[in-house]
């Protein structure tokens, strides 16, 4: 199963985000949409999974929850938009994803994979504008950041 990763649009749906995200069997937003048209049109690609980021304050997404845990071919992923309110105890879980800091990161912690896709909206500073993406099969999970932009 191959599933998008995809954070911190900022209302902006890029051509190249859907481009990268074509195919895949699951997307997974991690929150800072900002505006829900961001969700519909992701939604067009296939099923989704969304957290609320500190920015989703509008009224059509403010009750989007602050984190989930779905699985996904086997796999359990929790999602949150800040690493800070990683939960301390992982118990069951095999995939961390976040947002929020815009820096696309890919980790092993304690057993753990923790997924940061980037940011896939407006460029902040210098930071990549990038998603990830996550393969599952079987006992097996990788993860790879995408660039999106130069």
């Amino acid at each position: 199963m191959r599933v998008g990763l995809i954070s911190d649009t900022h209302n902006l749906v890029r051509p190249e985000a859907l481009d990268a995200l074509r195919g895949v069997d699951h997307i997974v937003h991690a929150g800072d949409i900002c505006r829900r048209d961001v969700l519909d049109t992701l939604a067009q690609l296939a099923p989704l999974t969304v957290v609320r980021g500190n920015n989703d304050m509008a009224d059509d997404i403010a009750t989007l929850p602050e984190h989930v845990r779905i699985e996904l071919a086997g796999a359990t992923l929790h999602v949150v938009h800040d690493i800070a309110d990683v939960p301390a105890t992982l118990d069951g879980i095999d995939v961390v994803v976040t947002g929020h800091s815009h820096k696309p990161l890919i980790e092993r912690r304690d057993g753990v994979l923790f997924v940061n896709p980037g940011s896939a909206g407006p460029r902040r500073f210098k930071l990549p504008i990038t998603i990830a993406l996550l393969d599952i099969d079987g006992e097996r999970i990788d993860a790879r950041i995408v660039q999106l932009t130069q």
